[in-house]
């Protein structure tokens, strides 16, 4: 990340930075109780075959043919056996869920690697709808539920990525990775590690209303959209934070181009430092790629100008040659 800032040059130290949040989703399907009950159904047999535990009932198959009646809900004839099959997903598969995890938990020596796993799943089965701090996945319990209030998708299964963009020249120099904390919260940190890769503070930082609270961090002062105050504030001065409100708004494709072109849309590193490094890479890559574009306008240019000036030569080569003639 360091080196695709320090290779961007003299762009890369604009005193006047946007600062915005996105989602980074993890790679998992839509979390349901139906989703979870049987993720932890196969997870319990897979542990039972190889610790050779003897098990009651393993629930493979009701599981396969509660999941065939599931299927073609929308189909007149066969939505009333698909919420059967949900009913019976949710009460008796659940019940017996947690029966099969007590007796792989008793027949388990101690000191198990496999412990942890039941401490899991014990979990999962304990958890309610209205329960904070809820695990999502067996797999990736470190996945958090962000609503950032859009119509298409209302929740959103992953980590929050703060984004540090300088407002003029368009390089990212701050990208940093956090679960899901309030967005004022966010800005100090990613103040710091903008200090940390680039050497120094952004004179000013132009964020949306969503990180209110703050006016100043350090030596960097925040800029918040809000109603003017004519008395307090010269034309000239407002005039330039609605420039740079309007400026702030290019961060917006810059979060696009991170996820379509970047891979930040989802990420398939496993755990907290899995998100930390698709967060890093996605952010190298995008300055990567500007400074490469940059390249290229400079050497079509260049070859432009050399192919205008061969095919002048080849133009004034048969006039310059009968010149000579005459001359001599």
């Amino acid at each position: 990340m360091k080196e695709s800032i320090r290779i961007n040059g003299d762009d890369s130290n604009d005193g006047e930075v946007s600062v915005d949040t996105t989602v980074q989703e993890k790679n998992i399907t839509f979390p349901t109780d139906a989703k979870l009950y049987k993720k932890i159904i196969k997870k319990c047999a897979q542990i039972a075959d190889k610790e050779q535990l003897p098990v009651r009932q393993t629930y493979t198959r009701t599981l396969k043919k509660l999941s065939v009646d599931q299927w073609f809900r929308n189909h007149p004839g066969n939505k009333h056996n698909a919420c059967k099959a949900d009913r019976k997903v949710k009460i008796p598969i659940a019940i017996g869920t947690g029966r099969l995890v007590r007796e792989l938990e008793r027949n388990l020596p101690s000191g198990s690697i496999h412990q942890n796993n039941l401490i899991l799943f014990k979990k999962i089965l304990a958890q309610r709808k209205a329960d904070s701090n809820k695990i999502y996945s067996p797999h990736e319990p470190e996945v958090q539920c962000i609503s950032k209030g859009k119509e298409h998708k209302k929740y959103e299964f992953g980590n929050k990525v703060s984004i540090v963009h300088t407002q003029h020249t368009g390089v990212i120099v701050g990208a940093k990775s956090f679960r899901n904390e309030y967005d004022g919260y966010t800005l100090t940190p990613a103040l710091q590690q903008v200090v940390k890769l680039i050497g120094k503070a952004p004179r000013t930082a132009t964020v949306d209303r969503g990180y209110k609270g703050r006016t100043q961090i350090g030596d960097t002062f925040i800029q918040i959209p809000h109603p003017f105050n004519d008395k307090k504030q010269s034309k000239y001065r407002q005039q330039k934070l609605k420039k740079s409100f309007k400026r702030r708004a290019a961060i917006e494709p810059v979060l696009g181009h991170l996820k379509s072109d970047n891979r930040l849309s989802r990420n398939f590193y496993k755990g907290i430092f899995g998100d930390n490094i698709n967060v890093m890479l996605s952010a190298a890559a995008f300055n990567f790629k500007r400074m490469m574009n940059i390249w290229k306008q400079i050497f079509l240019a260049l070859f432009e100008i050399v192919f205008n000036t061969m095919n002048k030569l080849l133009v004034l080569k048969p006039i310059l040659l009968k010149s000579a003639i005459k001359a001599f």
